[in-house]
């Protein structure tokens, strides 16, 4: 009796050797984000964003501490309008700048790219995956910043120190960490060259931009909507009883005297952050895609 002949496995070459797959984009864009937060969190860069936060949250605290504001130590909401609304915004500036401010320019600048670009890995993946590492080393830094703040609540306010409005706020810290990090990502983008990228991305965040928003508002009398960080203004907005005015008068109770301030309405400041978030991302992933590696 003839033997039948034993069929090989599918997706197999004639020899019988399986063929290997490679790993679809999702999984390269998660082994790429471990791969890279590894490397922040045993980097200086990343003790370096972990002291400034500590730095600036011990400085804070002892401050209150000595001093005993009351404007502050009537409710929580109060102390966290003054020492989470007002500072995690730095917080979250230094986070983009270090872990993302290089984290494309660095792939011309050191030559990795040009090997990455080697492998059967899509620039997107990689980007993606470079993304999401420098998000969650930058929220690493935000929640120690939280902590720090809740901390104080708790030390004046005993258990009812986490509030709603304190996760209102920071669910808008993360919007905001994600729309910066686009902006740093396209920036970075931008340049092939770190020093340039970091100082271009430290300039503008830490200086032009509200630099251009006074300007804006008080020689042009234009709404500065299309800043970022005009929009960041509604991380404070749950620690209010109202919301703030859109438009402030010189004088309330006269709406023909000359425009002396703006303020982003929620779903205004909102809908920046997520044009930001979008736009930016894009862009950059766009610019990424573009550059040739050599």
């Amino acid at each position: 009796m003839t033997a039948l002949p034993v069929p090989e496995p599918t997706g197999a070459p004639a020899g019988g050797v399986p063929r290997r797959e490679s790993p679809s984009s999702l999984v390269q864009a998660i082994r790429l984000t471990r791969y890279q937060l590894r490397d922040y969190l045993l980097s200086r860069r990343f003790i370096l964003m972990m002291a400034i936060v500590v730095i600036i949250g011990v400085i804070l605290s002892a401050v209150v501490g000595h001093y005993r504001p009351h404007s502050l130590l009537d409710n929580s909401n109060d102390l966290y309008s003054v020492l989470w609304a007002m500072f995690v915004y730095v917080v979250i500036v230094f986070a983009g700048i270090i872990f993302g401010g290089d984290a494309i320019a660095g792939e011309f600048q050191n030559k990795t790219g040009y090997f990455l670009m080697g492998l059967p890995i899509r620039r997107a993946t990689a980007y993606v995956g470079k993304y999401l590492a420098a998000f969650v080393a930058s929220m690493i830094a935000v929640v120690l910043y939280a902590v720090i703040i809740l901390a104080n609540g708790v030390f004046y306010f005993g258990g009812g120190a986490f509030t709603l409005a304190f996760a209102e706020s920071f669910a808008l810290a993360i919007l905001y960490t994600l729309a910066l990090l686009g902006a740093v990502f396209l920036f970075s983008s931008l340049f092939k060259t770190s020093t340039y990228a970091v100082l271009v991305v430290a300039v503008l965040f830490l200086f032009a931009f509200s630099i251009l928003q006074t300007v804006l508002i008080l020689v042009v009398n234009v709404e500065p909507w299309m800043l970022i960080s005009y929009a960041a203004s509604v991380i404070s907005y749950p620690f209010s009883s109202g919301l703030p005015m859109h438009i402030i008068h010189a004088n309330a109770f006269d709406a023909s005297s000359p425009i002396v301030g703006y303020n982003p309405t929620y779903l205004e400041g909102i809908g920046i952050l997520l044009g930001y978030f979008v736009l930016t991302t894009l862009g950059g992933l766009f610019l990424f895609e573009k550059e040739e590696f050599t």
